[in-house]
């Protein structure tokens, strides 16, 4: 097909084959498996996928593409949901009670945050997911705290998921190639997150990166006093990135009594 990548969609298709096939061994698709593509694209990574799964489902937003996926691949094998993965609703996706989903994508840059936001509220029935993301994004992730990537990004998805880096994708695997080297993260939803309102953590979290440069007792000035962040095991005096997930959790169950 001649599709000229959108970059409203922010698209980069991915075609390098050494590329495709590392990250299909990082999948490691099984024959029982309900899998979900997000951005499928022109399908280099679902041709891989399709035929060594029980179903496959994508989600794709060009309608160009969706008209090319219905084309290329018969219904029973594959099927297309035209949506917006930003409103998607996932737990529609209808996989056998002893099993959860599984999620896979190249996810378009410009909407990664939210996107992992959204998946967030489904971790309890995924199994895994799978991404392609900026490799700054994935640092992001991952970061442990004291280092500078720490942020509200690596605090919300901690507290649900366990993260790992797997490896670096540059940008002339694409077409076209983007400006900045990407990376694939595997997320793997923790069976028992530490208990706390997802919604006030969130709030807490964005208030106190909302000025980095600041103690944390200056950034939740209103939020939380000194005693109060004592009492979560939080020293006032260090910034938000020296400050681990579990102390916020602690520190937001702690405002919630």
């Amino acid at each position: 097909m001649n599709h000229t990548p959108r970059k409203r969609f922010g698209q980069n298709f991915l075609t390098d084959d050494a590329v495709l096939h590392n990250i299909i061994q990082a999948i490691n698709p099984q024959s029982h498996d309900t899998m979900v593509e997000i951005g499928p694209g022109l399908a280099a990574m679902t041709r891989l996928l399709v035929d060594n799964v029980t179903a496959m489902h994508v989600v794709e937003l060009d309608r160009d593409l969706v008209v090319y996926l219905k084309k290329n691949f018969s219904a029973d094998r594959l099927t297309v949901h035209s949506a917006d993965a930003l409103q998607f609703d996932f737990s529609a996706i209808p996989v056998p009670a002893d099993r959860k989903l599984r999620v896979v994508g190249n996810l378009p840059y410009n909407i990664s945050s939210p996107l992992l936001f959204h998946l967030a509220e489904l971790a309890p029935h995924v199994q895994d997911q799978h991404f392609m993301l900026q490799k700054e994004v994935v640092e992001r992730m991952v970061a442990a705290p004291g280092s500078k990537a720490f942020g509200r990004l690596s605090v919300m998805l901690q507290w649900r998921y366990h993260m790992e880096l797997m490896f670096v994708v540059p940008p002339e695997a694409f077409d076209p190639p983007p400006r900045v080297d990407s990376a694939i993260v595997r997320m793997i939803p923790l069976s028992q997150p530490l208990p706390c309102d997802g919604a006030r953590l969130e709030q807490v979290v964005q208030k106190a990166f909302s000025q980095r440069r600041k103690v944390i007792r200056n950034c939740l000035a209103g939020v939380a006093n000194e005693q109060q962040l004592i009492a979560a095991g939080i020293d006032p005096q260090l910034r938000p990135e020296a400050i681990a997930m579990e102390q916020y959790v602690a520190l937001t169950n702690l405002l919630g009594e």
